[in-house]
């Protein structure tokens, strides 16, 4: 099966080379048969990668440990699901599974297309082949995963410990869905450039590819931060780690992406910017991708030092160079029919939330490279940590929070500043009194009461807007309240989808604010002996230290009170997996709606274990407000029914 999988690499490269070729001379001598033969090559280099991924997790599965990947990724006694999570565990795998999804799109995209948007599918195609053959080419020169060794090893490395957690069976493909998803937007827009078919056509057909990216994107973020958050065992999810901005600015600008393109199909503005965007986002997915791989920057989710970057970074000028071009030449072309008709109107709260967007993107870029950049200037690697980050993106969040609210009560074109103040009366009262409450409360810190407030004020808002559209369609339809709900969101997908995304945001947010009343405190106890942290007391109740099939584990035991009431028993850990000399940490939470208690195993001896211990307020609503984001976009793209139409008979 390792001769089958890099045969079909090989073959892949060449069909995904003819495909390109044809397409060119199809398009340039205008022959329908020859774009036809070239999109029976793209589906056959789908069919053939299909192939090649399917012998890599042959290779995973019968543990062909001669393969040197599978040898340094897996083990024998690694259990099958993280073995075949091993398939995007390392550099070589990861490649191949990103060749795999493109070409899956790829194939998808044709069948789509077939009998429309014909003038743009050639130049569409050509761009996306063009991308799968540089991935295709950098597996058959420089990182080939079905690469044999001379000896076949009785038992492999195994799996990277940290990477063997139930969010790490999701976490990356779901990142590398979103990269390899924007590659669709990017191919359409490059198409639009080239045939000069500058409307919005390619806007309506990319859409939902569009949306679905920026989900899995979104759900790739969510679980990567779920991941660092219970298995590094530091008490937190984030840290501005310069891999998690590779993935996090792509998501950033995609997001201004799907605002600012609702003005050009409403007003039939911001041309140029929306496919600036484009451009920008696929090029960050690239430029992420250069960032793990070029060895330039020290992290835990990187891998480590490789000449590979070196391709990436060619190829990353390259787009850059043929996409400015190709924009600068068709801009005589992009001129915007209309104008902002005034400041109070949603189109200006768009383009002042596409500004911060932009903001936000340009800071983490800038303190991802000023690393990079320092050291060749004055030879120092010059760090920038979160007190940056934090410092700059803060107060943009909150600005970008606010418009979240302000945005649907503004109406397209011009809004009266009367009809704006009667919309704005009851969101500032209630908001008003939630702001006295929480400062009655005890909550003295002006970002966090500065968040929630904004947090009940968008709420508000967005619960008004259902509000208002079911009792609407009561009134008008005779419906009750529940189907009057169902029928208002299922008929305005778009924007009571949209609405549930922000609702999420809100709730992100929310937990954001609470991360400001963090309580820790590390202790050495004996075993029988208490100790406290705010409402909680822990008592260490055993230390057991055995073997599993895996790894050797130490596991702490302690019963948890919270008023003198048993709440629940937590049991941190530490493991040396066989093979492996690093120790790895796994923490133990008792997680409700208001807080959760972090507790760290951080040191042991034989009758005693020293704790570190975080009581972390919100957490939760963390992950509740990313599903209801993911749930939001997911009713965004859903199909619409589509009415039956009666046959006409002749009498």
């Amino acid at each position: 099966m390792t001769g089958i999988g890099y045969y079909s690499i090989l073959i892949s490269l060449f069909l995904s080379a003819y495909c390109g070729l044809a397409l060119i001379i199809g398009i340039k001598n205008r022959r329908a048969e020859v774009i036809a033969s070239a999109e029976n090559a793209a589906m056959a280099v789908f069919v053939f990668l299909t192939l090649s991924a399917a012998a890599m997790v042959y290779a995973l599965i019968t543990r062909d440990f001669q393969n040197e990947y599978v040898a340094r990724y897996t083990s024998r006694s690694l259990s099958l699901l993280y073995t075949l999570t091993a398939f995007y565990a390392g550099q070589e795998g990861s490649l191949l599974f990103w060749d795999w999804i493109l070409a899956i799109f790829t194939a998808v995209v044709i069948i789509q297309n077939r009998n429309k948007n014909r003038e743009l599918m050639p130049h569409a195609i050509l761009v996306l082949t063009t991308v799968i053959f540089f991935f295709t080419f950098l597996m058959t020169v420089a990182t080939n995963p079905f690469k044999t060794s001379n000896f076949t090893p009785f038992d492999g490395r195994g799996l990277n410990p940290l990477l063997q957690n139930p969010g790490m069976i999701f976490h990356p493909p779901a990142l590398l869905i979103g990269y390899v998803g924007f590659t669709v937007p990017f191919a359409f827009a490059l198409a639009a450039l080239i045939t000069g078919k500058l409307g919005s056509t390619w806007i309506k057909t990319t859409r939902k590819w569009t949306l679905t990216a920026w989900a899995f994107l979104t759900a790739g973020n969510l679980l990567g931060m779920e991941w660092a958050y219970v298995e590094l065992g530091w008490g937190g999810y984030w840290a501005w780690d310069p891999v998690e901005n590779a993935s996090f600015m792509p998501w950033i600008l995609a997001t201004a992406y799907l605002h600012s393109v609702m003005i050009q199909e409403k007003r039939d503005m911001l041309k140029v910017w929306n496919i600036v965007l484009v451009i920008f986002t696929f090029l960050m997915t690239i430029f992420g991708t250069f960032i793990t791989r070029s060895g330039l920057i020290a992290s835990v989710h990187s891998f480590g030092e490789s000449t590979l970057g070196w391709f990436f970074l060619f190829f990353l000028l390259l787009a850059l160079i043929v996409s400015l071009s190709l924009l600068i030449y068709r801009l005589p072309h992009l001129k915007s029919k209309n104008q902002l008709d005034s400041l109070l109107s949603r189109e200006s709260s768009f383009l002042i939330n596409n500004l911060l967007f932009v903001g936000i993107a340009f800071t983490v870029l800038w303190g991802t490279l000023f690393p990079i950049i320092s050291e060749a200037v004055r030879g120092i690697k010059l760090t920038v940590g979160p007190p940056f980050y934090n410092g700059v993106v803060t107060p943009i969040g909150l600005a970008l929070l606010l418009l979240t609210g302000l945005c649907p009560i503004i109406a397209w074109r011009k809004t009266t500043l009367k009809k704006f103040a009667g919309k704005l009366l009851l969101p500032l009262i209630i908001s008003g009194f939630a702001a006295a409450g929480l400062y009655l409360y005890g909550i003295r810190s002006a970002y966090a009461l500065i968040t929630f407030i904004f947090c009940v004020f968008v709420a508000t808002n967005l619960f008004m807007e259902f509000l208002t559209g079911t009792r609407t369609r009561r009134t008008v339809f005779g419906e009750n309240y529940p189907k009057a709900f169902w029928k208002l969101v299922t008929k305005n997908k778009r924007r009571y989808g949209g609405h549930m995304v922000h609702l999420g945001v809100v709730l992100i947010f929310m937990a954001f604010a609470g991360s400001t009343f963090n309580v820790e405190k590390q202790v050495s106890v004996k075993t029988g002996e208490s100790f406290k942290i705010k409402n909680y007391t822990l008592r260490f109740d055993a230390l057991s230290n055995y073997p599993t099939a895996s790894r050797q584990k130490v596991v702490a035991t302690l019963t948890v009170l919270n008023d003198e009431h048993q709440v629940g028993i937590v049991s941190p850990e530490k493991s040396i997996y066989h093979g492996q000399n690093q120790p790895t940490t796994d923490v133990a939470i008792h997680s409700n709606l208001k807080e959760d208690l972090y507790v760290i195993l951080a040191g042991y001896e034989k009758d005693s274990a020293t704790f570190k211990v975080l009581v972390n307020p919100l957490v939760v609503w963390l992950w509740i407000g990313g599903v209801i984001m993911i749930l939001g976009t997911i009713v965004v793209v859903l199909p619409d029914r589509r009415k039956k139409v009666k046959p006409i008979t002749q009498e």
